[in-house]
C-alpha cells in the first residue's frame, strides 16, 4: 500500500487518521516534533521528528510519501496576535506545497477548519460556497487558517498537485490526548450546575472526520473543500444529549451575551497588555454566535458517516475514564 505523511501527528484529528489509515493497510510517517508524542504502535507507523516551519524538514519528511495529510496547525485561542498563528499554519502549509512538488506527491489533503467557510441557521445551514462571517472575520485562527487553505489551492494548482480541502467542525471523541474540543465535556464532568454560552455549534464524531479524511485520500475532486458535518445544536441541546449519556441531570443557566461581551472587552485589554487569555471580545461573540454547518457534500462524495452525538459523548468520556483517569461516575450508556 501507498506511504502517506500525517503532519501534527499528535493531534486528536490526526491520531484517528492514522489508526483508520493503518487499519486500510496504508504505511504512515507521523511528522511531529516530539516523537514521544505519538501514541500508536504499530510495524507501518515510522515517527518523523521535525518542525513544520523548517522547509528542509517538511521535504525530507515527505521524501517516498505518495500522499500528505497536512493537519498541523496552532489552535490556542488564547494568543494574543496573528503573528503567533503565521507561521506553523500558512508558512507551513506553504513548505507542505512546496515538499509535494518537490518529491512528486500525489495528493494532498489539507485540514483547514469549518469556521473559514460561512455559518447559517438550523434551516439554512452554511456550505462550501459561502464565504466566511463575522466574528470569525477577526478571528486570529481562523483567518490564518483561510489565508492558508487559499494559499495551497493556488499553489498546488499551479504545481499540479492534487489536493484535496476538509473543514471540520467541532469534533468530539477518544485519543483526545492535550484535551482540546472535549473540554466541553470534561467542563461538566462531576458538575451539577453548568454555566453555558447561548450560542451552537456544528458537532461531529472524530471518527467520521478521520474516516471522511481517509477517504479523500482515495476519493473527491481535486480543488474542492469539504465541510465535516454532523449534528447542528446549541450548547444547551449539547448538554442535554450529555445528560441522557452520562445519567446526571444539570442546572443549566445560559451565561446573557452582554456579560459575555462585557469580560470579552476586559479580557481584550489584558491582551493587548501581554496576558494570555482566550476571553477576548472576539472569543465570547463566537461563542455566543449559533454556527451551523451541512455535512452534505462529504456525505456524497467522500461517504462520510454521521454517528448520533449521542454515541461521540459516550465514547469520548469512556475514553477519558479509562485512559486519564477522569470523569468518572456512572458508565455511559
Amino acid at each position: 500500500m501507498p506511504k502517506v505523511l500525517v503532519t501534527g501527528a499528535s493531534g486528536f484529528l490526526a491520531t484517528n487518521v492514522m489508526k483508520e489509515l493503518l487499519k486500510r493497510g496504508y504505511s504512515v510517517r507521523a511528522m511531529t516534533r516530539s516523537v514521544s508524542d505519538v501514541q500508536i504502535n504499530n510495524k507501518r507507523l515510522e515517527t518523523y521528528s521535525g518542525n513544520i516551519t523548517d522547509e528542509n524538514d517538511v521535504i525530507r519528511a515527505a521524501a517516498g510519501c505518495n500522499f500528505i495529510i497536512h493537519s498541523a496547525a496552532v489552535t490556542d485561542p488564547g494568543l494574543p496576535g496573528y503573528r503567533d498563528y503565521e507561521p506553523v499554519n500558512v508558512g507551513g502549509s506553504r513548505n507542505i506545497a512546496l515538499a509535494a512538488e518537490k518529491n512528486g506527491t500525489r495528493r494532498i489533503v489539507y485540514v483547514s477548519s469549518a469556521n473559514t467557510l460561512g455559518y447559517g441557521t438550523k434551516k439554512d445551514p452554511g456550505t462550501e460556497t459561502m464565504p466566511v462571517r463575522f466574528p470569525f472575520t477577526q478571528s486570529h485562527y481562523a483567518v490564518s487558517k483561510a489565508a492558508a487553505q487559499k494559499l495551497m489551492l493556488e499553489t498546488c494548482r499551479r504545481a499540479g498537485t492534487e489536493i484535496i480541502v476538509v473543514n471540520p467542525a467541532f469534533m468530539i471523541g477518544p485519543d483526545d490526548i492535550r484535551p482540546g474540543s472535549n473540554k466541553i465535556i470534561l467542563r461538566a464532568c462531576g458538575k451539577k450546575i453548568l454555566f453555558i454560552p447561548p450560542g451552537g455549534k456544528n458537532f461531529i464524531h472524530v471518527r467520521d472526520a478521520a474516516t471522511a479524511v481517509c477517504n479523500a485520500v482515495e476519493k473527491g475532486r481535486s480543488g474542492e473543500c469539504y465541510l465535516l458535518a454532523n449534528e447542528n445544536l446549541t450548547y444547551r441541546e449539547f448538554y442535554r444529549k450529555m445528560e441522557a449519556v452520562s445519567g446526571i441531570r444539570y442546572i443549566i443557566i445560559t451565561i446573557p451575551e452582554a456579560a459575555l461581551l462585557l469580560a470579552g472587552f476586559a479580557g481584550s485589554i489584558a491582551a493587548a497588555a501581554g496576558v494570555k487569555t482566550a476571553v477576548t471580545a472576539t472569543n465570547m461573540r463566537i461563542i455566543s454566535t449559533c454556527n451551523y454547518y451541512s455535512g452534505g457534500k462529504a456525505l456524497r462524495e467522500l461517504d462520510m458517516p454521521q454517528t448520533p452525538v449521542n454515541q461521540a459523548i459516550s465514547d469520548a468520556i469512556a475514553w477519558f475514564r479509562e485512559k486519564k483517569g477522569i470523569c468518572t461516575g456512572k458508565k455511559p450508556s
